[in-house]
Protein backbone atom coordinates (compact mmCIF):
# COMPACT_ATOMS: atom_id res chain seq x y z
CA UNK A 1 0.00 0.00 0.00
CA UNK A 2 1.44 3.53 -0.80
CA UNK A 3 2.01 5.93 1.71
CA UNK A 4 0.36 9.00 1.23
CA UNK A 5 2.28 12.49 2.80
CA UNK A 6 0.86 15.35 4.05
CA UNK A 7 1.31 18.48 1.77
CA UNK A 8 3.24 19.93 4.61
CA UNK A 9 6.08 17.09 3.83
CA UNK A 10 5.99 17.41 0.46
CA UNK A 11 6.60 21.72 0.99
CA UNK A 12 9.53 20.84 3.45
CA UNK A 13 10.84 18.39 0.81
CA UNK A 14 10.52 21.05 -1.98
CA UNK A 15 11.46 23.46 0.02
CA UNK A 16 15.00 21.36 1.46
CA UNK A 17 15.33 20.99 -2.60
CA UNK A 18 15.38 24.66 -3.36
CA UNK A 19 17.88 25.32 -0.77
CA UNK A 20 20.02 22.89 -2.58
CA UNK A 21 19.65 19.43 -0.31
CA UNK A 22 20.01 16.23 -2.74
CA UNK A 23 16.92 13.65 -3.04
CA UNK A 24 18.88 10.88 -0.83
CA UNK A 25 19.43 13.74 2.29
CA UNK A 26 15.99 14.83 1.98
CA UNK A 27 14.70 11.39 2.46
CA UNK A 28 16.78 11.13 5.30
CA UNK A 29 15.92 14.64 6.95
CA UNK A 30 12.29 13.87 6.54
CA UNK A 31 12.20 9.87 7.33
CA UNK A 32 10.42 9.53 4.01
CA UNK A 33 9.75 5.66 3.26
CA UNK A 34 11.17 6.42 -0.54
CA UNK A 35 13.27 8.14 -3.08
CA UNK A 36 10.70 7.60 -5.58
CA UNK A 37 8.47 9.60 -4.19
CA UNK A 38 10.16 12.31 -3.95
CA UNK A 39 11.08 12.33 -7.43
CA UNK A 40 7.24 12.37 -8.30
CA UNK A 41 6.85 14.95 -6.18
CA UNK A 42 9.57 16.90 -8.10
CA UNK A 43 8.72 16.25 -11.53
CA UNK A 44 4.98 16.89 -10.54
CA UNK A 45 5.62 19.62 -8.99
CA UNK A 46 8.42 20.65 -11.79
CA UNK A 47 10.49 21.69 -8.93
CA UNK A 48 13.99 22.30 -11.33
CA UNK A 49 11.94 25.29 -13.16
CA UNK A 50 11.94 27.25 -9.44
CA UNK A 51 15.69 27.08 -9.52
CA UNK A 52 16.16 28.47 -13.04
CA UNK A 53 16.29 31.59 -10.91
CA UNK A 54 19.91 31.24 -10.24
CA UNK A 55 22.53 30.96 -12.45
CA UNK A 56 24.49 27.83 -12.26
CA UNK A 57 27.43 29.91 -11.01
CA UNK A 58 25.08 30.35 -8.19
CA UNK A 59 23.84 27.17 -7.38
CA UNK A 60 27.11 25.24 -7.48
CA UNK A 61 28.28 28.15 -4.83
CA UNK A 62 25.38 27.44 -2.55
CA UNK A 63 25.70 24.17 -2.46
CA UNK A 64 29.46 24.31 -1.61
CA UNK A 65 28.58 26.27 0.92
CA UNK A 66 25.68 24.42 2.29
CA UNK A 67 27.98 21.00 2.49
CA UNK A 68 30.88 23.69 4.08
CA UNK A 69 29.23 24.20 6.59
CA UNK A 70 27.82 20.84 7.36
CA UNK A 71 29.53 18.82 10.69
CA UNK A 72 30.08 16.30 10.62
CA UNK A 73 30.75 15.12 7.10
CA UNK A 74 30.08 11.91 5.44
CA UNK A 75 32.35 10.43 2.61
CA UNK A 76 29.92 11.17 0.35
CA UNK A 77 29.17 15.02 1.27
CA UNK A 78 33.61 15.23 0.93
CA UNK A 79 33.26 13.48 -2.44
CA UNK A 80 30.13 15.99 -3.73
CA UNK A 81 32.40 18.73 -2.35
CA UNK A 82 35.46 17.47 -4.29
CA UNK A 83 33.33 17.58 -7.36
CA UNK A 84 31.58 20.72 -7.33
CA UNK A 85 34.99 22.49 -6.46
CA UNK A 86 36.25 21.33 -9.38
CA UNK A 87 32.93 22.31 -11.37
CA UNK A 88 32.89 25.90 -9.87
CA UNK A 89 36.67 26.51 -10.74
CA UNK A 90 35.59 24.89 -14.59
CA UNK A 91 33.07 28.05 -14.89
CA UNK A 92 37.44 29.85 -15.20
CA UNK A 93 39.91 27.70 -16.31
CA UNK A 94 39.69 25.05 -18.93
CA UNK A 95 38.58 21.50 -19.46
CA UNK A 96 42.27 20.23 -19.66
CA UNK A 97 43.16 22.00 -16.57
CA UNK A 98 40.12 20.92 -14.80
CA UNK A 99 40.88 17.32 -15.64
CA UNK A 100 44.42 17.62 -14.25
CA UNK A 101 43.27 18.79 -11.07
CA UNK A 102 40.51 15.87 -10.67
CA UNK A 103 43.42 13.37 -11.88
CA UNK A 104 45.70 14.38 -9.02
CA UNK A 105 42.89 14.27 -6.72
CA UNK A 106 42.03 10.64 -8.09
CA UNK A 107 45.91 9.45 -7.56
CA UNK A 108 46.40 10.52 -4.01
CA UNK A 109 42.86 9.41 -3.23
CA UNK A 110 44.17 5.82 -4.53
CA UNK A 111 47.51 6.13 -2.85
CA UNK A 112 45.30 6.44 0.26
CA UNK A 113 45.61 9.79 1.58
CA UNK A 114 43.05 11.10 3.60
CA UNK A 115 40.48 12.85 1.21
CA UNK A 116 40.65 16.53 2.57
CA UNK A 117 44.79 15.97 3.94
CA UNK A 118 45.64 15.96 0.64
CA UNK A 119 46.28 19.05 -1.48
CA UNK A 120 45.92 18.85 -5.23
CA UNK A 121 47.05 20.69 -8.43
CA UNK A 122 50.56 21.18 -7.45
CA UNK A 123 49.80 22.68 -3.96
CA UNK A 124 52.38 20.70 -2.41
CA UNK A 125 52.63 17.29 -0.71
CA UNK A 126 49.67 15.62 1.03
CA UNK A 127 49.61 15.87 4.92
CA UNK A 128 49.27 13.18 7.21
CA UNK A 129 45.99 14.00 9.49
CA UNK A 130 46.88 14.57 12.88
CA UNK A 131 43.65 14.60 15.57
CA UNK A 132 40.58 16.22 14.53
CA UNK A 133 41.36 19.37 12.47
CA UNK A 134 41.35 22.39 13.70
CA UNK A 135 38.49 24.79 12.49
CA UNK A 136 39.51 26.93 9.43
CA UNK A 137 43.15 25.38 9.93
CA UNK A 138 45.15 27.35 7.22
CA UNK A 139 48.70 26.07 8.81
CA UNK A 140 49.55 23.78 6.86
CA UNK A 141 49.28 25.77 3.51
CA UNK A 142 52.80 26.58 2.56
CA UNK A 143 53.64 29.92 0.22
CA UNK A 144 55.64 27.70 -1.89
CA UNK A 145 52.27 25.68 -2.47
CA UNK A 146 50.42 28.68 -3.00
CA UNK A 147 53.33 29.76 -5.75
CA UNK A 148 52.69 26.63 -7.11
CA UNK A 149 49.35 26.56 -7.78
CA UNK A 150 49.09 30.77 -9.24
CA UNK A 151 51.90 29.29 -11.57
CA UNK A 152 49.95 26.38 -13.02
CA UNK A 153 46.53 28.02 -12.59
CA UNK A 154 46.36 31.73 -14.02
CA UNK A 155 46.50 33.22 -17.28
CA UNK A 156 48.76 36.26 -17.94
CA UNK A 157 47.03 38.90 -17.31
CA UNK A 158 45.87 37.14 -13.97
CA UNK A 159 49.45 36.96 -13.18
CA UNK A 160 50.36 40.10 -13.91
CA UNK A 161 47.19 41.42 -11.16
CA UNK A 162 49.34 39.26 -8.46
CA UNK A 163 52.60 40.84 -9.51
CA UNK A 164 51.00 44.57 -9.07
CA UNK A 165 49.52 43.41 -5.77
CA UNK A 166 52.82 42.85 -4.43
CA UNK A 167 55.29 45.85 -6.33
CA UNK A 168 55.40 48.76 -3.49
CA UNK A 169 54.76 51.00 -6.11
CA UNK A 170 51.44 49.47 -7.77
CA UNK A 171 50.06 47.40 -4.35
CA UNK A 172 48.01 50.27 -2.79
CA UNK A 173 45.37 51.58 -5.46
CA UNK A 174 44.93 48.86 -8.58
CA UNK A 175 41.88 49.61 -11.00
CA UNK A 176 40.83 47.52 -13.05
CA UNK A 177 39.10 47.78 -16.43
CA UNK A 178 38.18 44.24 -18.10
CA UNK A 179 35.97 41.87 -20.39
CA UNK A 180 33.33 40.11 -19.02
CA UNK A 181 34.15 36.60 -17.81
CA UNK A 182 37.57 36.56 -17.53
CA UNK A 183 37.67 35.64 -14.23
CA UNK A 184 38.48 38.79 -12.36
CA UNK A 185 36.38 37.62 -8.95
CA UNK A 186 38.08 34.12 -9.70
CA UNK A 187 41.34 35.20 -9.50
CA UNK A 188 40.83 38.29 -6.60
CA UNK A 189 39.17 35.43 -4.61
CA UNK A 190 42.46 33.60 -4.76
CA UNK A 191 44.82 36.43 -4.36
CA UNK A 192 42.69 37.88 -1.07
CA UNK A 193 42.94 33.90 0.38
CA UNK A 194 46.39 33.15 -0.33
CA UNK A 195 47.21 36.54 1.27
CA UNK A 196 44.94 35.94 4.57
CA UNK A 197 46.23 32.54 4.80
CA UNK A 198 50.28 34.17 4.57
CA UNK A 199 50.05 36.99 6.55
CA UNK A 200 47.02 37.25 8.56
CA UNK A 201 45.48 40.00 7.32
CA UNK A 202 41.70 40.99 7.03
CA UNK A 203 40.31 41.03 3.47
CA UNK A 204 37.09 42.46 2.79
CA UNK A 205 34.54 42.35 -0.31
CA UNK A 206 31.98 44.58 -1.82
CA UNK A 207 29.83 43.66 -4.25
CA UNK A 208 27.01 44.87 -5.87
CA UNK A 209 24.46 42.39 -4.32
CA UNK A 210 24.51 39.91 -1.79
CA UNK A 211 23.91 36.66 -4.20
CA UNK A 212 27.30 37.99 -6.07
CA UNK A 213 29.16 38.69 -2.55
CA UNK A 214 28.35 34.81 -1.78
CA UNK A 215 30.46 34.23 -4.99
CA UNK A 216 33.19 35.27 -3.71
CA UNK A 217 32.79 33.36 -0.38
CA UNK A 218 32.33 30.20 -2.52
CA UNK A 219 34.98 30.70 -4.33
CA UNK A 220 37.54 31.13 -1.28
CA UNK A 221 35.66 27.79 -0.31
CA UNK A 222 36.33 26.17 -3.27
CA UNK A 223 40.07 27.39 -3.27
CA UNK A 224 40.95 26.29 0.31
CA UNK A 225 39.58 22.69 -0.47
CA UNK A 226 42.34 22.41 -3.38
CA UNK A 227 44.98 22.69 -0.59
CA UNK A 228 43.25 20.10 1.77
CA UNK A 229 41.26 22.52 4.12
CA UNK A 230 37.53 23.29 5.10
CA UNK A 231 36.10 26.81 5.55
CA UNK A 232 33.22 27.51 7.45
CA UNK A 233 31.11 30.87 8.46
CA UNK A 234 30.48 34.25 7.53
CA UNK A 235 32.54 36.16 7.90
CA UNK A 236 35.28 33.45 7.67
CA UNK A 237 38.06 33.78 9.97
CA UNK A 238 41.19 31.82 9.61
CA UNK A 239 43.12 30.19 12.09
CA UNK A 240 45.67 32.79 11.95
CA UNK A 241 42.88 35.17 13.31
CA UNK A 242 42.42 36.61 9.71
CA UNK A 243 38.60 38.03 8.91
CA UNK A 244 37.27 37.27 5.27
CA UNK A 245 33.90 39.85 5.21
CA UNK A 246 31.38 39.62 2.40
CA UNK A 247 29.48 42.84 1.92
CA UNK A 248 26.96 44.57 0.30
CA UNK A 249 27.11 47.88 -1.19
CA UNK A 250 24.33 48.72 1.73
CA UNK A 251 27.65 49.12 3.66
CA UNK A 252 26.61 51.93 6.49
CA UNK A 253 26.63 49.13 9.16
CA UNK A 254 30.00 47.63 7.92
CA UNK A 255 32.35 50.97 7.76
CA UNK A 256 34.19 49.85 11.39
CA UNK A 257 35.88 46.71 10.08
CA UNK A 258 39.12 47.10 8.15
CA UNK A 259 41.32 45.16 6.02
CA UNK A 260 42.55 44.81 2.53
CA UNK A 261 39.41 45.89 -0.20
CA UNK A 262 37.69 44.25 -3.26
CA UNK A 263 34.99 45.94 -5.20
CA UNK A 264 33.36 44.09 -7.34
CA UNK A 265 32.00 45.60 -10.86
CA UNK A 266 32.05 49.16 -9.27
CA UNK A 267 31.14 51.37 -12.38
CA UNK A 268 27.81 49.54 -11.74
CA UNK A 269 27.14 50.15 -8.24
CA UNK A 270 24.16 52.41 -7.47
CA UNK A 271 22.84 55.38 -5.10
CA UNK A 272 25.32 57.90 -4.07
CA UNK A 273 28.82 56.48 -5.24
CA UNK A 274 30.30 59.64 -3.13
CA UNK A 275 29.39 58.57 -0.35
CA UNK A 276 29.79 55.09 -0.58
CA UNK A 277 33.59 55.40 -1.77
CA UNK A 278 34.26 57.54 0.87
CA UNK A 279 32.92 54.55 3.53
CA UNK A 280 34.58 52.12 1.16
CA UNK A 281 38.30 53.50 1.24
CA UNK A 282 38.04 54.50 4.78
CA UNK A 283 38.12 51.11 5.44
CA UNK A 284 41.35 50.63 3.72
CA UNK A 285 42.38 54.01 5.04
CA UNK A 286 46.00 53.00 6.35
CA UNK A 287 48.78 52.38 4.10
CA UNK A 288 49.58 48.71 4.40
CA UNK A 289 46.20 47.76 3.04
CA UNK A 290 45.45 47.11 -0.65
CA UNK A 291 42.34 48.44 -2.72
CA UNK A 292 41.46 47.24 -5.63
CA UNK A 293 38.45 48.26 -7.98
CA UNK A 294 37.56 45.52 -10.58
CA UNK A 295 34.21 46.15 -13.21
CA UNK A 296 32.98 46.05 -17.21
CA UNK A 297 32.84 49.96 -18.11
CA UNK A 298 29.01 51.61 -18.29
CA UNK A 299 29.00 55.14 -18.30
CA UNK A 300 31.62 58.34 -18.05
CA UNK A 301 29.15 59.52 -16.07
CA UNK A 302 29.23 57.01 -13.41
CA UNK A 303 30.95 58.24 -9.92
CA UNK A 304 33.65 55.96 -10.66
CA UNK A 305 34.54 57.41 -13.52
CA UNK A 306 35.34 60.36 -11.83
CA UNK A 307 38.56 58.17 -9.63
CA UNK A 308 39.11 56.05 -13.09
CA UNK A 309 39.65 58.67 -15.39
CA UNK A 310 41.05 61.29 -13.36
CA UNK A 311 38.68 63.98 -12.31
CA UNK A 312 39.22 63.71 -8.65
CA UNK A 313 43.17 63.75 -8.63
CA UNK A 314 42.63 67.02 -11.19
CA UNK A 315 39.79 68.45 -8.67
CA UNK A 316 40.49 72.52 -7.40
CA UNK A 317 44.07 72.23 -9.54
CA UNK A 318 45.15 75.27 -11.43
CA UNK A 319 44.67 74.52 -15.26
CA UNK A 320 48.46 74.82 -15.18
CA UNK A 321 48.37 71.51 -12.73
CA UNK A 322 45.91 69.54 -14.18
CA UNK A 323 46.47 66.35 -15.61
CA UNK A 324 45.33 64.45 -18.91
CA UNK A 325 45.01 60.94 -17.93
CA UNK A 326 45.26 58.82 -21.11
CA UNK A 327 42.40 56.10 -20.58
CA UNK A 328 43.36 54.71 -24.44
CA UNK A 329 44.11 50.95 -24.44
CA UNK A 330 47.56 51.03 -26.04
CA UNK A 331 48.30 53.22 -22.54
CA UNK A 332 46.84 50.89 -20.24
CA UNK A 333 46.98 47.25 -22.08
CA UNK A 334 50.12 46.93 -20.27
CA UNK A 335 49.41 48.35 -16.83
CA UNK A 336 49.91 52.36 -16.29
CA UNK A 337 50.98 54.19 -12.93
CA UNK A 338 48.70 57.19 -13.07
CA UNK A 339 50.53 60.84 -11.10
CA UNK A 340 47.54 59.50 -8.57
CA UNK A 341 49.54 56.87 -7.54
CA UNK A 342 46.05 54.64 -8.95
CA UNK A 343 47.50 51.74 -11.37
CA UNK A 344 45.22 51.07 -14.33
CA UNK A 345 44.49 48.04 -16.38
CA UNK A 346 42.82 47.54 -19.22
CA UNK A 347 41.98 44.06 -20.47
CA UNK A 348 39.73 43.49 -23.30
CA UNK A 349 38.46 39.63 -24.62
CA UNK A 350 41.02 39.99 -26.97
CA UNK A 351 44.07 40.70 -24.28
CA UNK A 352 42.59 37.81 -22.38
CA UNK A 353 42.89 35.67 -25.44
CA UNK A 354 46.42 36.36 -26.64
CA UNK A 355 47.46 35.90 -22.91
CA UNK A 356 45.87 32.09 -22.99
CA UNK A 357 42.68 32.81 -21.89
CA UNK A 358 41.04 30.33 -24.52
CA UNK A 359 37.64 30.16 -23.06
CA UNK A 360 35.65 32.47 -26.05
CA UNK A 361 34.41 32.02 -29.49
CA UNK A 362 35.63 35.83 -30.23
CA UNK A 363 33.67 35.97 -33.55
CA UNK A 364 30.11 33.88 -32.12
CA UNK A 365 30.04 36.58 -29.47
CA UNK A 366 30.65 39.16 -32.47
CA UNK A 367 27.79 37.58 -33.82
CA UNK A 368 25.67 36.84 -31.00
CA UNK A 369 25.56 40.84 -29.85
CA UNK A 370 25.48 44.15 -31.41
CA UNK A 371 27.88 46.32 -31.85
CA UNK A 372 27.33 48.12 -29.03
CA UNK A 373 26.79 45.40 -26.69
CA UNK A 374 29.95 43.54 -27.77
CA UNK A 375 32.19 46.74 -28.06
CA UNK A 376 30.66 47.92 -24.06
CA UNK A 377 31.15 43.86 -22.63
CA UNK A 378 33.96 42.58 -24.26
CA UNK A 379 36.01 45.50 -25.72
CA UNK A 380 36.00 48.06 -22.35
CA UNK A 381 34.02 50.98 -24.39
CA UNK A 382 31.80 52.69 -22.33
CA UNK A 383 28.11 53.34 -23.21
CA UNK A 384 28.04 56.23 -24.79
CA UNK A 385 24.77 58.43 -22.82
CA UNK A 386 24.67 61.11 -24.63
CA UNK A 387 22.80 58.52 -27.82
CA UNK A 388 21.10 56.92 -25.10
CA UNK A 389 17.24 57.47 -24.00
CA UNK A 390 17.63 56.01 -20.81
CA UNK A 391 20.49 57.47 -18.17
CA UNK A 392 22.79 55.09 -16.43
CA UNK A 393 21.94 57.40 -13.04
CA UNK A 394 18.27 56.64 -13.52
CA UNK A 395 18.48 52.93 -14.13
CA UNK A 396 20.68 52.51 -10.81
CA UNK A 397 18.27 54.38 -8.88
CA UNK A 398 16.13 51.16 -9.90
CA UNK A 399 17.88 48.23 -8.98
CA UNK A 400 17.33 46.65 -5.82
CA UNK A 401 19.35 43.32 -4.41
CA UNK A 402 16.20 41.13 -4.42
CA UNK A 403 16.52 39.86 -1.10
CA UNK A 404 14.47 42.84 0.20
CA UNK A 405 11.88 41.44 -2.13
CA UNK A 406 10.64 38.96 0.80
CA UNK A 407 7.12 38.61 -1.06
CA UNK A 408 8.45 36.92 -3.38
CA UNK A 409 8.60 33.74 -2.30
CA UNK A 410 10.70 31.89 -5.12
CA UNK A 411 11.16 28.53 -4.01
CA UNK A 412 6.78 28.22 -3.65
CA UNK A 413 5.03 26.92 -7.15
CA UNK A 414 2.89 30.61 -6.89
CA UNK A 415 5.83 32.73 -5.91
CA UNK A 416 3.46 35.53 -5.77
CA UNK A 417 0.35 34.54 -4.44
CA UNK A 418 -2.63 36.39 -5.96
CA UNK A 419 -1.06 39.24 -7.00
CA UNK A 420 -1.24 40.49 -10.50
CA UNK A 421 1.50 39.73 -12.75
CA UNK A 422 2.45 40.88 -16.65
CA UNK A 423 4.34 38.83 -19.40
CA UNK A 424 6.20 40.96 -21.80
CA UNK A 425 7.61 39.01 -24.94
CA UNK A 426 10.22 40.20 -27.50
CA UNK A 427 11.53 38.17 -30.83
CA UNK A 428 14.41 38.05 -32.29
CA UNK A 429 14.52 39.67 -36.17
CA UNK A 430 16.74 37.06 -37.63
CA UNK A 431 16.61 33.92 -35.51
CA UNK A 432 14.42 31.57 -33.42
CA UNK A 433 15.16 33.23 -30.44
CA UNK A 434 13.10 35.65 -28.25
CA UNK A 435 13.13 37.44 -24.62
CA UNK A 436 10.00 37.31 -21.83
CA UNK A 437 10.09 39.27 -19.12
CA UNK A 438 7.80 38.85 -15.87
CA UNK A 439 7.03 41.77 -13.91
CA UNK A 440 5.01 42.47 -10.51
CA UNK A 441 2.25 44.94 -11.76
CA UNK A 442 2.18 48.04 -9.02
CA UNK A 443 -1.32 47.83 -6.62
CA UNK A 444 -1.50 51.30 -6.73
CA UNK A 445 -0.45 54.48 -8.13
CA UNK A 446 2.61 54.62 -6.25
CA UNK A 447 3.67 51.23 -5.57
CA UNK A 448 6.67 50.30 -8.18
CA UNK A 449 6.55 47.40 -11.03
CA UNK A 450 9.29 44.95 -10.43
CA UNK A 451 11.06 42.75 -12.79
CA UNK A 452 11.69 39.76 -10.74
CA UNK A 453 12.65 37.28 -13.39
CA UNK A 454 13.12 36.95 -17.15
CA UNK A 455 13.63 33.56 -19.48
CA UNK A 456 15.87 33.79 -22.75
CA UNK A 457 15.20 31.55 -25.69
CA UNK A 458 17.80 30.29 -28.07
CA UNK A 459 17.23 28.39 -31.57
CA UNK A 460 14.16 27.49 -30.03
CA UNK A 461 10.96 27.60 -32.72
CA UNK A 462 7.27 29.42 -31.86
CA UNK A 463 5.84 26.59 -30.73
CA UNK A 464 8.61 25.40 -28.35
CA UNK A 465 8.58 29.48 -26.87
CA UNK A 466 4.72 29.58 -27.10
CA UNK A 467 4.90 26.59 -25.04
CA UNK A 468 7.18 28.06 -22.43
CA UNK A 469 5.54 31.33 -21.37
CA UNK A 470 1.97 29.09 -21.50
CA UNK A 471 3.60 26.52 -18.49
CA UNK A 472 5.70 29.42 -16.85
CA UNK A 473 2.10 31.51 -16.46
CA UNK A 474 0.32 29.12 -14.69
CA UNK A 475 2.45 29.73 -11.97
CA UNK A 476 1.51 33.57 -11.85
CA UNK A 477 -2.17 35.55 -12.06
CA UNK A 478 -1.01 36.83 -15.39
CA UNK A 479 -3.64 39.86 -16.05
CA UNK A 480 -1.51 41.04 -18.95
CA UNK A 481 0.45 39.78 -21.91
CA UNK A 482 2.33 41.96 -24.60
CA UNK A 483 3.36 40.26 -27.67
CA UNK A 484 6.08 41.69 -30.32
CA UNK A 485 3.59 40.14 -33.85
CA UNK A 486 7.33 40.77 -35.44
CA UNK A 487 8.33 37.73 -37.30
CA UNK A 488 8.09 34.12 -35.32
CA UNK A 489 6.39 36.63 -32.85
CA UNK A 490 3.11 36.28 -34.89
CA UNK A 491 3.63 32.00 -34.32
CA UNK A 492 3.76 32.54 -30.63
CA UNK A 493 0.82 34.81 -30.49
CA UNK A 494 -1.70 32.76 -32.79
CA UNK A 495 -0.67 29.73 -30.10
CA UNK A 496 -0.93 31.74 -26.88
CA UNK A 497 -4.69 33.04 -27.86
CA UNK A 498 -5.69 29.71 -28.92
CA UNK A 499 -4.51 28.55 -26.03
CA UNK A 500 -6.71 31.42 -24.03
CA UNK A 501 -3.70 33.41 -22.65
CA UNK A 502 -5.50 36.02 -20.09
CA UNK A 503 -5.29 39.80 -21.32
CA UNK A 504 -3.46 39.09 -24.20
CA UNK A 505 -1.95 42.14 -26.06
CA UNK A 506 -0.79 41.87 -29.61
CA UNK A 507 1.90 44.65 -30.27
CA UNK A 508 2.30 45.78 -34.32
CA UNK A 509 5.59 47.71 -34.54
CA UNK A 510 5.24 51.36 -36.46
CA UNK A 511 6.80 54.58 -35.51
CA UNK A 512 3.83 55.85 -33.02
CA UNK A 513 4.13 52.60 -31.22
CA UNK A 514 7.60 52.37 -30.58
CA UNK A 515 7.59 56.08 -29.47
CA UNK A 516 4.42 54.89 -26.99
CA UNK A 517 6.58 51.93 -25.63
CA UNK A 518 9.41 54.77 -24.95
CA UNK A 519 7.79 57.70 -23.51
CA UNK A 520 5.76 55.35 -20.86
CA UNK A 521 8.93 53.71 -19.83
CA UNK A 522 10.53 57.01 -19.47
CA UNK A 523 7.43 57.97 -17.02
CA UNK A 524 7.46 54.67 -15.35
CA UNK A 525 11.66 54.33 -14.75
CA UNK A 526 12.15 57.87 -13.92
CA UNK A 527 14.72 60.34 -12.99
CA UNK A 528 15.57 59.20 -9.34
CA UNK A 529 12.14 58.77 -8.36
CA UNK A 530 11.07 55.81 -10.69
CA UNK A 531 8.30 53.21 -10.14
CA UNK A 532 10.23 50.74 -11.27
CA UNK A 533 12.82 48.30 -9.63
CA UNK A 534 15.42 45.18 -10.76
CA UNK A 535 18.09 42.83 -9.62
CA UNK A 536 20.75 44.68 -9.08
CA UNK A 537 22.54 41.26 -10.51
CA UNK A 538 20.73 42.35 -13.89
CA UNK A 539 23.55 44.17 -15.13
CA UNK A 540 21.99 43.01 -18.58
CA UNK A 541 18.75 45.48 -17.97
CA UNK A 542 20.63 48.17 -17.37
CA UNK A 543 22.77 47.70 -20.20
CA UNK A 544 19.47 46.75 -22.41
CA UNK A 545 17.94 50.36 -21.63
CA UNK A 546 20.62 51.93 -22.14
CA UNK A 547 21.05 50.69 -25.93
CA UNK A 548 17.94 52.46 -27.18
CA UNK A 549 18.86 55.73 -28.96
CA UNK A 550 17.10 58.02 -29.98
CA UNK A 551 16.97 59.17 -33.69
CA UNK A 552 15.56 61.39 -36.52
CA UNK A 553 13.69 59.84 -39.69
CA UNK A 554 14.29 61.39 -42.94
CA UNK A 555 10.85 63.62 -42.76
CA UNK A 556 12.31 65.13 -39.75
CA UNK A 557 10.44 62.74 -36.74
CA UNK A 558 11.93 61.53 -33.46
CA UNK A 559 12.01 57.39 -33.40
CA UNK A 560 13.82 55.24 -31.31
CA UNK A 561 15.92 51.79 -32.16
CA UNK A 562 19.02 50.01 -31.05
CA UNK A 563 21.38 47.48 -32.85
CA UNK A 564 19.19 44.24 -33.15
CA UNK A 565 21.11 42.61 -35.64
CA UNK A 566 22.36 39.30 -36.29
CA UNK A 567 20.91 37.16 -32.84
CA UNK A 568 19.70 38.26 -29.30
CA UNK A 569 20.77 41.67 -28.55
CA UNK A 570 20.31 43.08 -25.28
CA UNK A 571 18.51 45.21 -26.06
CA UNK A 572 15.36 42.78 -26.77
CA UNK A 573 14.72 42.67 -23.10
CA UNK A 574 14.21 46.08 -22.84
CA UNK A 575 11.76 46.28 -25.20
CA UNK A 576 10.09 42.86 -23.90
CA UNK A 577 10.22 45.05 -20.08
CA UNK A 578 8.54 47.74 -22.18
CA UNK A 579 5.73 45.02 -23.22
CA UNK A 580 5.18 44.18 -19.70
CA UNK A 581 4.63 48.17 -19.30
CA UNK A 582 1.91 48.27 -21.99
CA UNK A 583 -0.61 47.24 -19.52
CA UNK A 584 -0.24 50.98 -18.01
CA UNK A 585 -1.76 53.79 -20.40
CA UNK A 586 0.62 56.30 -21.30
CA UNK A 587 -0.84 58.94 -19.16
CA UNK A 588 0.45 57.66 -16.27
CA UNK A 589 -1.10 54.28 -13.99
CA UNK A 590 -4.18 53.05 -13.64
CA UNK A 591 -6.09 53.83 -10.45
CA UNK A 592 -5.97 51.66 -7.16
CA UNK A 593 -6.47 47.87 -8.19
CA UNK A 594 -9.21 45.81 -7.10
CA UNK A 595 -7.51 42.35 -7.16
CA UNK A 596 -7.97 40.18 -4.30
CA UNK A 597 -5.64 38.32 -1.99
CA UNK A 598 -5.61 35.02 -1.23
CA UNK A 599 -3.04 32.47 1.19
Amino acid sequence: MTTRYPKEIIDAARALYLNRHSISEIRTQLKIGSERVIYQWKEAGEWDRLLAFETAEQAITRRVILLAERDPKSAIDIEELERLTAMLTRFEIDKARADKIRAEADALRKQGGECRGDTSKGAGPARKKKGKAKKNDISGITKEALDEFARKTFYEYQLLWREKSRDPQTRRNRFILKARQIGATWYFSFEAFEDATLSGDNQIFISASRDQAEVFRGYIIAFAIQFGVELTGNPIVLSNGAELRFVSTNIATAQSYHGHLYQDEIYWIPGDFKRFHTVSSGMAAHKKWRRTSFSVPSSVNHGAHDIFGGANYNKGKSDKKKVTFDLSHDNLKDGWLGPDKIWRHMVTVEDAERQGCDLFDIAELRNEYGPDEFANLFMCRFIDEAKSVFSLEALLACTRDKDTWTHIQYGKNRPLENRPVAFGYDPSRTRDDGKVALLEIPLRPTDKWRLFHHLTFRNKGFHFQADSILQESMRYKVIHCGVDITAIGWGVFEILEKEGMPGLMPIHYSQEIKNQLVIRAQGIIGYGEGRFEYSTDDIIVTQSFMTIHRQMTRNGSVSYSAHRTDATGHADLSWAIMHGFAYEPVSGPKPKSTVAFSN
